[in-house]
Order: C-alpha cells, then structure tokens, then sequence
C-alpha cells in the first residue's frame, strides 16, 4: 500500500478462486466476525502498537504492499466476515476498495473506517471523531448508525475492466494542491488545516500569477456529460480547451467545511473551474463555503451532478492522493457502500 498506482496494469490481479464470499446468519447476542486491514504505514499507526486481543472473532491482516490485499480481502470473505474495518488513511481506502471490488463485487459487508492517515476525508463525511477505535467500531456494527456511499470507480477508455475506487478525484491546480500539501505534512499540517493551507496557497497564487503559472494554466482537458458525452460548457473565459480545476467527488460532506458543489449533495458531483478571472478568484472563498451560488457558470465556475462522465486529460490527475497518467477515462460511481458511524 505504500507503492503508488501510477498505471492500471499494476492493479493486483486476483485469484478467481478466492472470489467467494460466504454468508451467514448471526444469531441474536453472537459477536460479529470482523476482518481488520490494519495499515502500519498509516500516519498515526506509526509506532504504535494494535490491539489484536481483543476477541477471538477479530481477524488481522498487515499487508505490506498492495500487491498483498487481495489475499487477505479473500481471506475474509471465505471467514464471511460481517464487519471490514479499515485501518488507515484516505489512500488505504482506496486501495481497499479498489481490490476488493473482484472480491466483493456488489456484496460487500458492512465497512467500517478508523482515521489513522495524513488525510481521512472520508471519516469526515461520515462522522466519525478522530479518537474512533476499534472496539467502537465493532460496538457501531449493532448500536450505531449507517452511512451510505458510493465510490467513484475510474477506468482506463480501452480497458473498462481495470477500475481504481476512491472518493476525491482532481485535476489541473488539484493536483499542485496535492503538491502543496506533501509539503504542508512535513511541517505538521493535516486533514482540514491542509486544505486550509494549501486552499490559501492556491489562493495567492491565482490572485497575483498570470495565466501561464502552473496553478492557473490548469490542464487541457475535455470532459463528456452523461451517456450522451455531452461536452461541458465553458464560459469563455482563457483557454477553451483548458480547465483550471477539476474536482469530484461523491462525498456530501468535506474537511473544513467547504462546498465546492453548491447545493449538490449526494451522488457523484464534479466542478470544473475555466482559467478564470482575477475578479472571480477573489470570490473563490465565499463560494466555497456556499455564499455565493448565482452566475457562478458565467464567472466560469461549474457545479454538476452525472451519472458519470468521460475524461480526456493531457496531465496527471489525482485519486486519494495518488496521481494517474494523462489518457483516457471513464468516471461512474461503483456499488453501493454501508459504513458504520456513532
């Protein structure tokens, strides 16, 4: 898990004979059989120690690469495990579920999320406080609350069936951002202070660079709507065939409070961003935390909600963290997720 996916060939193939998973009934007053991805890599996993006893229906795995997942995603399915709980940051997710789907397909068992990366926006959607444990998690399978949620799955255009599953895709000054952030890490910022710190970053950046800086230059990018692969509008405003930003996502809620979708709330939501104005940038902020939601596509900034939708990108994009090769690529939203939360 700690190589990064800069091609869909390095996708870990899986072993159709561990693709079954067994289910089965609990009885009323049974503990649950839970299979732990337990991430040691993770940020706040460092240097510390996991509590392995704490039943024997607990069952562990510390894979050291991505390469081992499946396996131990197979494993778990033929215990029929009720409860998946995932140790780790907002990659480890992602390289979870990106496994697991040959695994699991549709069928997945109830997943829970422990926030032990630099970044856990997805704990954040779902409510989960940053001193979540284990125990609680497993205590939530039967006395807390469901969030359902569906990844966004993104394919290579000639191979559809090598599919990465995450929730927070970006491009274009997204990207930089990404950059940013590494940076901000090592001086100890992480989840919302990073989006506060590289957001300001960016922010200045824009405010006071020309067109050709690479944080407003963006990427040449084409990006179809729907099954009619409507091309989405532009305003005109720079290079017609360039997007500043591309951000999307299926989360309803992210870190810091912003809404970069306006009032779009569930399913999968995209705004890209044309190489906009100095005037308009200045307002990014209070689009940002929704106080300005009119003539916003006629400023260049446009808030979708699609079924899915196809990109053709002449830069890296990035996928929880991990950046993807220019190319190609179809974006849908895989199954349907149930998490576990207080």
């Amino acid at each position: 898990m700690a190589t990064p996916i800069y091609e869909f060939a390095q996708i870990p193939r899986v072993d159709p004979a561990g693709k079954t998973r067994v289910r089965r009934v609990r009885d009323a007053g049974q503990a649950p059989t839970v299979g732990v991805i337990y991430n040691p890599r993770s940020h706040r996993n460092l240097g510390a120690d996991f509590d392995c006893g704490l039943c024997p229906h607990v069952h562990i795995a510390q894979p050291r690469a991505r390469a081992q997942l499946p396996e131990a995603l197979a494993e778990f399915a033929a215990k029929g495990i009720d409860l998946l709980v995932i140790n780790g940051g907002d990659g480890t997710v992602r390289d979870v579920l990106t496994c697991g789907q040959a695994i699991f397909g549709d069928d997945w068992p109830t997943v829970a999320v422990l926030p032990k990366g630099k970044t856990n926006a997805l704990t954040v959607d779902l409510g989960v406080p940053d001193d979540w444990s284990l125990q609680d998690a497993i205590d939530a399978l039967d006395h807390g609350t469901r969030v359902y949620r569906r990844p966004i799955a993104v394919s290579p255009a000639d191979e559809p069936g090598k599919r990465v599953a995450g929730f927070i895709m970006g491009a274009g000054a997204f990207t930089k951002s990404i950059q940013a952030g590494q940076s901000a890490h090592k001086l100890g910022a992480f989840n919302s202070m990073v989006v506060g710190v590289t957001g300001m970053w960016a922010l200045l950046q824009s405010l006071f660079a020309g067109r050709n800086n690479p944080w407003r230059r963006g990427a040449r990018m084409r990006i179809g709507l729907g099954a009619s692969d409507a091309p989405m509008a532009h305003s005109g405003s720079g290079d017609p065939e360039r997007r500043q930003l591309l951000f999307a996502s299926t989360l309803e809620r992210l870190p810091a409070g912003i809404k970069p979708f306006g009032a779009l709330k569930s399913g999968l939501k995209l705004v890209a961003v044309d190489q906009i104005s100095r005037r308009t940038t200045a307002l990014v902020p209070l689009v940002l935390i929704g106080k300005i939601r009119n003539g916003l596509r006629e400023r260049g900034i446009h808030q979708v909600a699609a079924t899915h939708f196809n990109l053709s990108i002449d830069d890296q994009f990035i996928l929880d963290g991990e950046a993807f090769p220019p190319g190609d690529y179809r974006i849908e939203q895989g199954p349907e997720l149930a998490f576990v939360a207080p």
